[in-house]
Protein backbone atom coordinates (compact mmCIF):
# COMPACT_ATOMS: atom_id res chain seq x y z
CA UNK A 1 0.00 0.00 0.00
CA UNK A 2 1.18 3.37 -0.39
CA UNK A 3 -1.46 5.15 1.46
CA UNK A 4 0.71 7.68 3.85
CA UNK A 5 3.75 7.74 1.83
CA UNK A 6 5.17 10.52 -0.64
CA UNK A 7 4.98 9.24 -4.59
CA UNK A 8 7.53 10.54 -6.47
CA UNK A 9 6.96 10.46 -9.96
CA UNK A 10 9.07 10.70 -13.03
CA UNK A 11 7.61 11.05 -16.37
CA UNK A 12 10.99 9.24 -17.46
CA UNK A 13 13.28 6.70 -15.45
CA UNK A 14 13.83 6.82 -11.43
CA UNK A 15 17.60 6.88 -10.79
CA UNK A 16 18.00 5.87 -7.13
CA UNK A 17 21.31 7.68 -7.34
CA UNK A 18 19.79 10.94 -8.31
CA UNK A 19 16.46 10.85 -6.30
CA UNK A 20 17.76 9.21 -2.87
CA UNK A 21 20.23 11.96 -1.78
CA UNK A 22 17.03 14.40 -2.10
CA UNK A 23 14.50 13.16 -0.17
CA UNK A 24 15.91 11.25 2.47
CA UNK A 25 17.36 14.26 3.89
CA UNK A 26 13.51 14.88 4.72
CA UNK A 27 11.84 11.38 5.29
CA UNK A 28 12.76 8.06 6.14
CA UNK A 29 13.10 5.74 3.36
CA UNK A 30 10.36 3.35 4.56
CA UNK A 31 8.16 6.32 3.89
CA UNK A 32 9.07 6.94 -0.05
CA UNK A 33 7.91 5.49 -3.05
CA UNK A 34 10.14 6.57 -6.71
CA UNK A 35 8.00 5.63 -9.95
CA UNK A 36 9.24 6.31 -13.47
CA UNK A 37 6.69 6.20 -16.29
CA UNK A 38 9.39 4.09 -18.65
CA UNK A 39 10.18 1.64 -15.63
CA UNK A 40 9.49 -1.89 -16.26
CA UNK A 41 8.84 -1.88 -20.02
CA UNK A 42 10.81 -2.15 -22.61
CA UNK A 43 11.80 -0.52 -25.37
CA UNK A 44 9.84 -2.12 -28.38
CA UNK A 45 6.42 -0.93 -25.99
CA UNK A 46 8.26 2.50 -25.35
CA UNK A 47 8.63 2.72 -28.57
CA UNK A 48 4.87 1.13 -29.36
CA UNK A 49 3.47 4.05 -26.19
CA UNK A 50 5.01 7.16 -26.54
CA UNK A 51 7.50 7.39 -30.12
CA UNK A 52 6.38 10.89 -31.91
CA UNK A 53 4.60 11.31 -34.91
CA UNK A 54 5.32 13.69 -37.44
CA UNK A 55 4.81 17.03 -36.63
CA UNK A 56 4.38 16.19 -32.74
CA UNK A 57 5.95 18.29 -29.92
CA UNK A 58 8.63 16.12 -28.68
CA UNK A 59 10.76 15.82 -25.39
CA UNK A 60 13.80 13.80 -24.21
CA UNK A 61 13.43 11.83 -21.44
CA UNK A 62 16.22 9.73 -19.26
CA UNK A 63 15.47 6.35 -18.77
CA UNK A 64 18.82 5.13 -17.45
CA UNK A 65 22.01 6.81 -16.37
CA UNK A 66 23.61 8.56 -19.93
CA UNK A 67 20.34 7.01 -21.82
CA UNK A 68 17.78 9.30 -22.96
CA UNK A 69 14.86 9.15 -24.98
CA UNK A 70 13.21 11.49 -28.15
CA UNK A 71 9.64 11.09 -27.11
CA UNK A 72 5.85 12.50 -28.16
CA UNK A 73 5.15 15.23 -25.36
CA UNK A 74 1.59 14.53 -25.44
CA UNK A 75 1.35 10.55 -25.62
CA UNK A 76 4.11 11.06 -22.00
CA UNK A 77 1.66 13.47 -20.51
CA UNK A 78 -1.16 11.20 -21.27
CA UNK A 79 0.67 8.20 -19.73
CA UNK A 80 1.34 10.25 -16.78
CA UNK A 81 -2.30 11.19 -16.30
CA UNK A 82 -3.84 7.54 -16.28
CA UNK A 83 -0.66 7.13 -13.89
CA UNK A 84 -1.92 9.52 -11.66
CA UNK A 85 -5.32 7.81 -11.24
CA UNK A 86 -3.66 4.36 -10.59
CA UNK A 87 -1.91 5.77 -7.96
CA UNK A 88 -4.85 7.58 -6.65
CA UNK A 89 -6.46 4.25 -7.08
CA UNK A 90 -4.01 2.43 -5.08
CA UNK A 91 -4.72 5.02 -1.76
CA UNK A 92 -1.66 7.50 -3.03
CA UNK A 93 -2.45 10.77 -1.03
CA UNK A 94 0.33 12.87 -1.78
CA UNK A 95 1.98 12.76 -5.52
CA UNK A 96 5.17 14.80 -6.06
CA UNK A 97 5.90 14.87 -9.89
CA UNK A 98 9.42 15.67 -10.76
CA UNK A 99 10.83 16.28 -14.29
CA UNK A 100 7.82 17.42 -15.41
CA UNK A 101 8.01 21.10 -16.04
CA UNK A 102 6.72 20.65 -19.62
CA UNK A 103 3.29 19.25 -18.81
CA UNK A 104 0.35 21.68 -18.01
CA UNK A 105 -2.66 19.34 -18.00
CA UNK A 106 -2.27 17.23 -15.06
CA UNK A 107 -5.01 16.79 -12.69
CA UNK A 108 -5.28 14.56 -9.69
CA UNK A 109 -8.67 14.00 -7.62
CA UNK A 110 -8.52 12.71 -4.35
CA UNK A 111 -4.39 13.12 -3.60
CA UNK A 112 -2.38 15.69 -3.45
CA UNK A 113 -0.32 16.98 -6.96
CA UNK A 114 2.66 18.59 -6.63
CA UNK A 115 4.02 20.02 -9.26
CA UNK A 116 7.23 21.83 -9.31
CA UNK A 117 6.13 24.09 -11.96
CA UNK A 118 3.55 25.62 -10.10
CA UNK A 119 5.22 26.17 -7.19
CA UNK A 120 8.87 26.94 -7.39
CA UNK A 121 9.24 30.04 -9.62
CA UNK A 122 6.27 32.06 -7.32
CA UNK A 123 8.91 30.59 -4.18
CA UNK A 124 11.80 31.38 -5.76
CA UNK A 125 10.33 34.79 -7.24
CA UNK A 126 10.12 35.38 -3.52
CA UNK A 127 13.63 34.39 -2.23
CA UNK A 128 15.50 36.04 -5.58
CA UNK A 129 13.70 39.54 -5.86
CA UNK A 130 15.58 42.26 -7.35
CA UNK A 131 18.38 40.37 -7.80
CA UNK A 132 19.90 38.78 -11.02
CA UNK A 133 19.17 35.01 -11.03
CA UNK A 134 21.75 32.71 -13.12
CA UNK A 135 20.09 28.98 -14.20
CA UNK A 136 21.99 26.48 -14.71
CA UNK A 137 20.27 23.20 -16.38
CA UNK A 138 21.51 20.05 -17.67
CA UNK A 139 21.02 19.93 -21.09
CA UNK A 140 20.22 22.15 -24.48
CA UNK A 141 16.46 21.40 -24.41
CA UNK A 142 15.80 21.69 -21.08
CA UNK A 143 17.14 25.29 -21.37
CA UNK A 144 14.89 26.17 -24.38
CA UNK A 145 12.28 25.85 -22.48
CA UNK A 146 13.08 27.36 -18.94
CA UNK A 147 12.32 31.09 -20.88
CA UNK A 148 8.53 29.88 -20.18
CA UNK A 149 8.79 28.29 -17.03
CA UNK A 150 10.90 30.67 -15.35
CA UNK A 151 8.81 33.67 -16.74
CA UNK A 152 7.47 34.56 -13.23
CA UNK A 153 10.91 35.72 -12.28
CA UNK A 154 10.54 40.04 -12.22
CA UNK A 155 14.40 40.20 -14.16
CA UNK A 156 15.01 37.89 -17.30
CA UNK A 157 17.36 35.34 -16.02
CA UNK A 158 20.73 34.25 -17.24
CA UNK A 159 20.78 30.46 -18.63
CA UNK A 160 23.79 28.09 -18.69
CA UNK A 161 24.36 24.49 -19.44
CA UNK A 162 26.11 22.09 -17.44
CA UNK A 163 25.63 18.39 -17.07
CA UNK A 164 25.42 17.44 -13.50
CA UNK A 165 28.32 14.67 -14.13
CA UNK A 166 30.97 16.89 -15.04
CA UNK A 167 32.26 18.90 -12.26
CA UNK A 168 34.59 21.35 -14.10
CA UNK A 169 31.83 21.96 -16.67
CA UNK A 170 29.58 23.16 -13.65
CA UNK A 171 32.19 25.17 -12.80
CA UNK A 172 32.41 26.76 -16.16
CA UNK A 173 28.66 27.50 -16.17
CA UNK A 174 28.38 29.18 -12.91
CA UNK A 175 31.39 31.19 -13.26
CA UNK A 176 30.16 32.57 -16.73
CA UNK A 177 26.98 33.40 -15.32
CA UNK A 178 28.63 35.16 -12.50
CA UNK A 179 30.38 37.08 -15.73
CA UNK A 180 27.05 38.37 -16.65
CA UNK A 181 25.60 39.86 -13.48
CA UNK A 182 24.05 36.86 -11.56
CA UNK A 183 24.39 37.18 -8.06
CA UNK A 184 21.89 34.50 -6.58
CA UNK A 185 22.31 30.72 -9.20
CA UNK A 186 19.18 28.38 -9.12
CA UNK A 187 20.71 24.77 -10.58
CA UNK A 188 17.44 23.62 -11.95
CA UNK A 189 17.72 19.67 -12.41
CA UNK A 190 17.39 16.53 -10.58
CA UNK A 191 21.10 15.49 -11.07
CA UNK A 192 22.15 18.32 -8.97
CA UNK A 193 22.40 17.74 -5.46
CA UNK A 194 23.59 19.30 -2.24
CA UNK A 195 27.15 19.12 -2.53
CA UNK A 196 27.09 21.01 -5.64
CA UNK A 197 25.03 23.63 -4.36
CA UNK A 198 27.84 24.20 -1.38
CA UNK A 199 30.79 23.69 -3.46
CA UNK A 200 28.98 26.49 -5.70
CA UNK A 201 28.79 28.86 -2.82
CA UNK A 202 31.56 28.90 -1.07
CA UNK A 203 33.62 29.44 -5.00
CA UNK A 204 31.28 32.33 -5.87
CA UNK A 205 30.15 34.12 -2.59
CA UNK A 206 26.71 33.68 -3.66
CA UNK A 207 23.66 32.25 -2.46
CA UNK A 208 23.02 29.03 -4.86
CA UNK A 209 19.80 27.64 -4.59
CA UNK A 210 18.41 23.85 -5.82
CA UNK A 211 14.90 24.25 -7.54
CA UNK A 212 13.62 20.86 -6.45
CA UNK A 213 14.90 21.39 -2.93
CA UNK A 214 11.98 23.62 -1.98
CA UNK A 215 9.22 21.25 -3.13
CA UNK A 216 10.42 18.41 -1.31
CA UNK A 217 10.74 20.05 2.04
CA UNK A 218 7.21 20.97 1.27
CA UNK A 219 6.18 17.33 0.08
CA UNK A 220 7.69 15.60 3.26
CA UNK A 221 5.57 17.98 5.62
CA UNK A 222 2.80 16.61 3.95
CA UNK A 223 3.53 12.78 5.16
CA UNK A 224 5.20 13.16 8.00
Amino acid sequence: MIKNKLVALLPGGVSRSDIFPLLIEHLSEEKIVCIGLLDGISDEEIHRLYAPSQGENTLRLRRKAQTTLVLSAERVEAGLQKRIRDLEAQGAETILLLNANAFENLRAGSAVLLEPRRIVPPMIEAIVNDHQAGIIVAADDAAAGSAHYWRRLSKRPHFAVASPWEDEALIDAALALQEKGADVLILDCLGYHQRHRDFLQKLLGIPVLLSHLLIVKLAAELVM
